[in-house]
């Protein structure tokens, strides 16, 4: 009885040492340091090839919005709804807001090369 309760008490300890040691995840990232006008035409390429269409950018302050909406594919169903997401400077480095994460990914890997 001794034995399996050591034995129980031991694999709870050891099974739980992992998950402690991992921490916690990091997530997308969403800050770079970049240059705003280079983070406005890098989102626009991204858009234009996930088959996005950017319909306008505008200023406001130190903040872009791009407003973009899916194109039809091809399938003539019309063009999706308007959306917007903000690509903020704060101090030297470029923040995208309510971007969705396929499109934040690409955005990020265009960035880096």
């Amino acid at each position: 009885m001794k034995r399996s309760l050591l034995l129980l008490a031991g694999l709870l300890v050891c099974s739980s040492a992992p998950v402690a040691a991992q921490g916690k995840g990091h997530g997308h990232k969403k800050e770079f340091a970049v240059a705003p006008d280079r983070a406005v035409s890098v989102t626009r390429e991204v858009l234009v090839h996930q088959g996005y269409e950017v319909v306008s950018i505008e200023t406001h302050g130190d903040d872009q919005v791009v407003y973009y909406r899916r194109g039809n594919r091809g399938r003539g169903k019309g063009k999706g709804p308007p959306m917007k997401m903000i690509i903020r400077r704060v101090e030297n480095r470029v923040v995208f807001v309510d971007t969705p994460d396929a499109v934040l990914v690409d955005i990020n890997v265009r960035l880096r090369m």
